[in-house]
């Protein structure tokens, strides 16, 4: 509803923002929209800070603006899934939605991420959009892993299969709060995960995740799912690695099929 107080280049903003949803648009550039309303720099950046004073509209990164709808001015943002992509495809960068937030899009519901986690080929500063939070990690070879679409209330998210995200969770333990926590999203996924596929995730990170991994899943009783990976760790693993990178070595033990130095203890809770 156009408020009186309105300058007519705030009232251009609205109309701007109104015509963009109607036609299924819930994203746009500053130069858009200063293209639109015929303004200068200076008073598009104004209508559009007057917009989202009034919730109407937000901006996650330099530039680049959501319209914020009804059902979530309470987020003070779009929720991170329905404006990722677009936002990527204006800065030119190939992503996946990964770890904690893709573990969620394959059905684990465990843990409900503070933040949705994206990778990038390299990392870049967090982002926040209102009460939204988007942490970012840098994936290497971000292009051989195995992604597929999901689709959004906004249209579709590139997401790591379910075996890229195995992979990713215990090659980011730090980022997803631990190995138990891994071990425990591993044990809700496991039975979606198939085991060739999974040998060829794997082949996309340094061979040390694949040797945690497989130990990982035996633990947690998912020994069905590891034939392939097992095969292919004993054909590319080289040196004995830690379970845990940094911990004491003193008690530790060998697990001998996956070349592993288990220095930690791992229990999914239930």
């Amino acid at each position: 509803m156009r408020m009186i107080s309105d300058p007519p280049h705030v009232a251009g903003a609205r109309a701007f923002i109104t015509g963009l949803a109607s036609e299924g648009r819930h994203h746009f550039t500053s130069q858009e929209a200063q293209s639109a309303l015929g303004v200068s720099p200076a008073a598009a950046k104004l209508a559009l800070n007057r917009l989202s004073k009034q919730g109407l509209v937000a901006s996650p990164a330099r530039g680049f603006y959501v319209i914020v709808p009804p059902e979530y001015r309470r987020l003070g943002c779009l929720p991170a899934d329905q404006f990722i992509p677009a936002l990527m495809e204006r800065l030119g960068q190939r992503y996946y939605a990964g770890l904690l937030s893709a573990a969620q899009y394959h059905g684990a519901a465990h843990h409900r991420p503070q933040a949705f986690q994206v990778a990038l080929p390299r990392s870049r500063r967090p982002i926040g959009c209102g009460t939204v939070r988007v942490q970012f990690f840098a994936r290497a070879r971000i292009a051989d892993v195995p992604m597929q679409s999901r689709n959004t209330p906004r249209g579709t998210i590139v997401v790591s299969t379910v075996e890229a995200t195995a992979v990713d969770l215990v090659g980011y333990a730090h980022r997803v709060g631990g190995l138990d926590q891994v071990a425990t999203l591993l044990a809700e996924l496991a039975e979606q995960v198939d085991p060739a596929l999974l040998a060829t995730a794997a082949a996309t990170a340094p061979v040390s995740w694949a040797q945690r991994l497989g130990y990982v899943l035996e633990v947690i009783g998912a020994a069905d799912r590891i034939g392939p990976l097992k095969a292919y760790v004993a054909k590319t693993a080289r040196d004995l690695t830690p379970l845990l990178p940094g911990a004491p070595r003193a008690a530790a033990h060998r697990a001998p099929d996956w070349k592993l130095l288990v220095n930690a203890t791992v229990e999914a809770e239930t």
